[in-house]
């Protein structure tokens, strides 16, 4: 007896060519290339878009058609992409540039409408709710085998990897040795794709539906509710490719129809012509803009929370304290190079204001020399002397200060007349030294006093940064501008498409009788 199972909204088809190149998998990460870029733009509007629904679904309980059928679209697109590539390999015919379903292409994806979704679900099935699903889909396709945004660098990826994309470069290793793709593999690495999908569904709040704990394997979707025709082939048999014993190239192929009293399928889903090529770019052009404005709202929010919360009470911005320290005699920064006031120039004054550093030696009672001096002058004063250059000064995430080292012996004399400082102070305790930048070359000396080695000094940099509210208001304010123009441009195309899918008649579900065969398809 033949077991069943509950029907699930998210619906996943592959059928394998009976015709594989031995070699074309070598290059299809070349062909691909247009599709991934195209995906890149697409899944940045999902992102979006996806946003709305969220917002869409709280308030009445229902995800907007129209958009509904974009983001089905996207997973469409790249279900394709990924089953001619590296996600499955199941196909040489090249993927097609559209977002509606095509019938007789030999990936399929769809996902049922649903009339509902409940408004407290929204807020925690996609995170909470589907953690465990994560943890399975992360070890079936591992870094992501769809298009991906990656949050800690803010850029775009793709890849397949994880046990599908090691069992796909099994597949396609076998394929290129004995010219024949095993059905075995081809039915697992389905199965993962699907349940992938499926989860994607659910996270794109799509429905409320939990995924099913299930490796639904084979490339016909269990739920018939999409069917493309698959030869007939025994367990552990092979698919064969050009050249190789099996089918002859050219041989028809048996086409499935849908289950008896299922909806009918093959043609336009309604309101697919909805999401025409110009309303998918206004939509892509907006979603970008919409970003775009989230990273200038950020910086700007931060900017204006640093300038009104984190200046000191003589209005410097100030680092936390760093330790520097070295066993030589002199603790120096790289040259700062300073531009002067002119065409093409900042104004430093206007840009920084004044700029101010504080050390304090870790053994209290030591005097400690702390200059500014011209970058010529400095170098001529240490030239044989052994001191350290601070390249970085661990403000970021490692907090490690990197130095470079310079051999030598003891400096020529003690520092405090040693150069033209611009700026110096010298003592013990807490010392400070406020510096207006001028143009040119300059370096920044911190020594003990009296000329001795072993400097330990915690450091402190400060900047006023007179400009800093104006940029803050200008990073939001022009973040303003391009939300609404984004904003303006989704729902234009959101609802021009929405009108188009309104005065389109569903699909009746009804019988379907036999489909005749035409003919190979792919």
């Amino acid at each position: 007896m033949a077991t069943t199972h509950p029907s699930y909204p998210v619906h996943v088809q592959g059928r394998m060519d009976a015709q594989l190149s031995r070699w074309l998998w070598l290059v299809k990460w070349l062909l691909a290339i247009p599709h991934y870029v195209i995906l890149a733009f697409l899944w940045a509007a999902f992102v979006v878009l996806s946003l709305v629904a969220f917002v869409a679904i709280l308030i009445t309980g229902h995800y907007p058609r129209a958009i509904f059928e974009f983001n089905v679209g996207v997973l469409r697109w790249s279900w394709r992409v990924s089953y001619y590539a590296y996600g499955a390999l199941g196909t040489d015919r090249y993927p097609p540039f559209t977002l509606a379903d095509v019938p007789d292409y030999p990936a399929r994806l769809d996902v049922s409408y649903p009339d509902h979704l409940s408004r407290g679900l929204v807020l925690v099935k996609w995170w909470l709710l589907a953690i465990p699903h994560y943890l399975v889909v992360g070890l079936f396709v591992g870094g992501g085998a769809w298009i991906s945004w990656r949050t800690e660098d803010w850029q775009w990826s793709w890849g397949a990897s994880g046990l599908v994309g090691l069992l796909v470069l099994i597949s396609a290793v076998i394929l290129a040795v004995t010219g024949a793709y095993p059905t075995s593999l081809f039915d697992i690495i389905l199965g993962m794709n699907r349940w992938a999908l499926r989860v994607a569904g659910y996270a794109g709040l799509m429905t409320d539906e939990y995924p099913p704990f299930r490796l639904d394997i084979g490339g016909e979707d269990p739920d018939g509710v999409l069917t493309l025709g698959r030869v007939a082939a025994e367990p552990g048999a092979m698919i064969a490719a050009p050249g190789a014993a099996g089918l002859e190239p050219g041989a028809p192929q048996p086409v499935t129809s849908p289950p008896a009293g299922g909806p009918a399928v093959g043609g336009p889903r309604p309101g697919g012509s909805a999401w025409t090529a110009g309303r998918v770019i206004s939509l892509v052009i907006g979603a970008f803009l919409v970003l775009t404005s989230a990273g200038l709202f950020t910086g700007g929010a931060a900017l204006a929370w640093a300038a009104s919360t984190q200046r000191d009470s003589a209005g410097y911005l100030t680092t936390d304290a760093v330790r520097l320290s070295t066993d030589g005699y002199a603790i120096t920064s790289d040259n700062l190079q300073v531009q002067g006031a002119g065409p093409g120039w900042a104004y430093p004054d206007a840009v920084i204001g004044s700029v101010r550093v504080r050390v304090q030696a870790a053994d209290t009672g030591r005097e400690t020399f702390v200059g500014i001096g011209r970058t010529a002058d400095v170098q001529r004063y240490l030239s044989g002397t052994r001191y350290v250059t601070v390249n970085d000064l661990g403000l970021g995430t490692d907090r490690k200060v990197r130095y470079t080292d310079h051999q030598g012996g003891a400096p020529g004399g003690t520092p405090t007349g040693a150069v033209s400082w611009v700026a110096q102070s010298a003592g013990t305790g807490s010392r400070s030294l406020t510096w207006t930048p001028e143009s040119g070359d300059w370096t920044l000396v911190v020594m003990n006093a009296d000329g001795a080695s072993g400097v330990v000094v915690d450091t402190q940099l400060g900047a006023e940064v007179p400009m800093l509210p104006w940029v803050a208001g200008g990073l939001l304010a022009a973040g303003a501008v391009l939300l609404l123009v984004g904003a303006v441009l989704i729902a234009v195309a959101a609802t021009r498409a929405s009108r188009v899918t309104r005065t389109v008649a569903p699909v009746a579900a009804g019988p379907v009788g036999p489909a005749t065969p035409t003919g190979p398809i792919g």
